[in-house]
């Protein structure tokens, strides 16, 4: 499989443990950092709404608590657990911001997945043009 393929695979397993019983909407990411090491994240759900965390935030959590800070690509999966085929899962725009937080908007690449074969790639600053960074505030 290539580059491409394996992560999405991992977005896939991490899909399977996301804990959403709330929306039953399951997501699950796959985070490659620059030196190789990959992060994996899925959705966890709360009573409280506001206190439930994205895939995608959990997989650069936990790999910023592992002291990575520089990230090359995501992958991202989701849908119903019932889902007989998934769709699209695009990043809610938190997300986006905490991508932009670590990733280099031009190079950053954010594969959105149905399965190992259908899936779509595209840069941060697509998905986030005339986004405010790190150095708006030097």
């Amino acid at each position: 499989m290539g580059r491409y393929e394996d992560l999405i695979e991992m977005a896939m397993e991490a899909r399977r443990i996301a804990y959403a019983p709330y929306s039953k909407f399951k997501v699950g990411a796959a985070l490659l950092a620059s030196n190789g090491v990959i992060y994996k994240g899925c959705n966890v759900e709360n009573s409280s709404y506001p206190a439930t965390n994205c895939a995608e935030r959990t997989a650069i959590f936990s790999a910023v608590a592992e002291g990575q800070k520089e990230f090359e690509a995501i992958a991202i999966v989701g849908g119903h657990e019932d889902a007989a085929e998934l769709d699209f899962c695009a990043p809610c725009g938190v997300c986006r911001q905490v991508m932009r937080e670590f990733c280099n908007p031009e190079t950053f690449e954010i594969i959105l997945a149905r399965n190992e074969d259908e899936y779509e790639v595209f840069t941060l600053e697509e998905m986030l043009p005339f986004s405010f960074g790190p150095e708006n505030l030097i």
